[in-house]
């Protein structure tokens, strides 16, 4: 920090922010500074991504349901006597029917820092395509107006902390970096309640890992399955959730064995060794498709055709949510719902009997 003339709590602060503004101090003051990341969760309506946050934490606490976006927070010391290094952690609930609060999360001034987690239900594999592409779709369009933003706050002037795309960061040596769609940000996509996905047919199986490694792998993401009921696949998860929150190092396990949980760290994979699409009795010549992307979708809901959406248009309204329910408070709105029908009714015939000749 530079030295000044006064110590007042004021100028201090004042330094404070124009010494984190031109990047920092120097030093070994810069060796003690705190680090501030954010980590923004999202995925499949009651897939687990509360019960995933709270053993990442440590945290010896009842999972509840997510009352549509959720806020909590993590430290970490690096050493002995240092500071701790924070972790903003947002939490999207709802599965796919609140995507329109990703702008909440997703600011100038958390997108410098911002990495996403998109927890997938294994065990719902018909409505798995669906919820990733439409939260993927909401965060990088909420993604890419914040950068716009970010680049037009100040004419002229490039940014103190550049704000780039995951594409203009990724190793020259990265497979395939020409052929894919990196996320904005490092995105980690974790496939939830393998304990329950292991018992599935084993063709199905191989669809459902051979296209989310294809997915991870467009997007530059890491890819990990879990259980809450695995301490070893648990223990990997944290080592991946650890890297994005607090940048510690993450192990370097590398699974690709569709009968066996994936763990795919980001750039360990590559389209040759994924292969084609794994169709089931589909000749994947048949399709029309635009691209390699449209091409798995259409094979995936072919195998596991799209559940329908009229759920979500219905839960579109949060007040509607069972998962919100809470009764004594549903119990008072009834009840003032049939007092303004009955209102409306008493009202209407009040009306009619008006006799509005002058």
């Amino acid at each position: 920090m530079p030295k000044i003339s006064s110590d007042t709590l004021w100028e201090l602060a004042a330094a404070e922010v124009r010494s984190w503004e031109s990047g920092g101090a120097e030093g070994d003051d810069r060796d003690e500074a705190v680090s501030e990341r954010t980590v923004f969760l999202m995925g499949s309506k009651a897939g687990g991504k509360t019960s995933i946050l709270l053993r990442c934490l440590d945290r010896d606490e009842l999972s509840k349901p997510t009352l549509a976006l959720e806020y909590t927070f993590g430290r970490r010391a690096r050493g002995h006597n240092t500071p701790k290094d924070i972790a903003h952690l947002w939490e999207l609930g709802g599965g796919t029917s609140l995507s329109d609060l990703v702008q909440i999360p997703i600011t100038p001034i958390s997108i410098r820092s911002l990495s996403v987690i998109l927890v997938l239900d294994l065990s719902k594999p018909n409505a798995l395509w669906g919820t990733m592409e439409k939260l993927l779709q909401a965060a990088q369009a909420q993604l890419e107006r914040v950068s716009s933003q970010v680049q037009k706050s100040k004419p002229g002037v490039k940014h103190q902390t550049p704000v780039c795309s995951a594409a203009r960061v990724l190793p020259k040596d990265y497979p395939d970096r020409e052929l894919i769609s990196p996320f904005f940000v490092p995105l980690l996509i974790i496939g939830s309640k393998y304990d329950i996905f292991q018992e599935f047919d084993s063709g199905k199986k191989k669809v459902v890992s051979k296209t989310l490694r294809f997915i991870a792998h467009h997007y530059a993401a890491s890819l990990i399955f879990t259980s809450i009921k695995s301490e070893s696949l648990m223990s990997k998860t944290k080592s991946f959730f650890l890297h994005l929150a607090f940048g510690l190092e993450r192990g370097k396990t590398v699974s690709s064995d569709p009968l066996k949980p994936l763990i795919i760290p980001a750039g360990s994979d590559s389209f040759s060794q994924i292969g084609s699409p794994p169709a089931i009795d589909v000749d994947i010549t048949s399709f029309r498709a635009k691209n390699p992307k449209d091409l798995w979708k259409k094979v995936y809901e072919r195998v596991f055709p799209p559940e329908s959406t009229s759920e979500q248009r219905d839960l579109k309204d949060p007040a509607k949510d069972p998962q919100y329910s809470e009764p004594q408070i549903d119990a008072m709105r009834a009840q003032k719902d049939q007092e303004l029908e009955q209102y409306k009714r008493n009202a209407g015939k009040s009306w009619k009997g008006l006799d509005l000749e002058t």
